[in-house]
C-alpha cells in the first residue's frame, strides 16, 4: 500500500498521461483516507495539550495543507485510472452531476482496465512484457 501511495504521491505526482491500475488508484485512496484520519486525531490531541485555539487552528492549518497538496496527485491518478478503462480524463467531470454523477464515477472507479494496450498507453497489468524485462523468456 505504501508503494502505491509513494508512487502516485510522489513519482507520479503531476502525471496525467498513462494509465493506472485500480490497485493504484484504491491503495492511494485508502492511504489518503488513512492520512486524513491521522490529521483528524492529530487535531483532538493538539487541541486538548494546546487549548481550543492554538491547537484547533494548528490543526486545521496541518490539515489544510495536506489537502492542497494532495489535489494535484489525486486528479493525476484520477485522470490516469481513466485513461485503464479507455476514457478520457475529461470523464472525471461527470461527478459534477448531482447524485447519478459520484454513482456513475464510483462504477467507472470499479471497472477493470481494458486488457492490452489502448490509445493512453500499455496495459500495466500486463504480465507477459514484466517476465520478458526479468529476462525468463529469453
Amino acid at each position: 500500500m505504501i508503494e502505491w501511495y509513494k508512487t502516485a504521491m510522489f513519482q507520479n505526482y503531476a502525471n496525467f498521461s498513462g494509465r493506472a491500475r485500480r490497485s493504484e488508484y484504491w491503495y492511494f485512496r485508502l492511504a489518503t483516507t488513512l492520512l486524513f484520519f491521522a490529521f483528524a486525531f492529530l487535531g483532538l490531541l493538539l487541541t486538548a495539550v494546546l487549548g481550543a485555539t492554538v491547537g484547533l487552528s494548528l490543526a486545521v492549518g496541518l490539515f489544510f495543507l495536506y489537502a492542497l497538496a494532495s489535489i494535484i496527485p489525486s486528479l493525476a491518478v484520477t485522470v490516469r485510472r481513466m485513461h485503464d478503462i479507455g476514457k478520457s480524463g475529461w470523464t472525471i467531470l461527470v461527478s459534477l452531476i448531482p447524485l447519478a454523477g459520484p454513482i456513475w464515477m464510483l462504477v467507472l472507479l470499479i471497472t477493470e482496465g481494458e486488457y492490452g494496450e489502448n490509445y493512453y498507453g500499455p496495459d500495466p497489468k500486463n504480465t507477459i512484457e514484466e517476465i520478458d524485462e526479468i529476462g525468463i523468456n529469453n
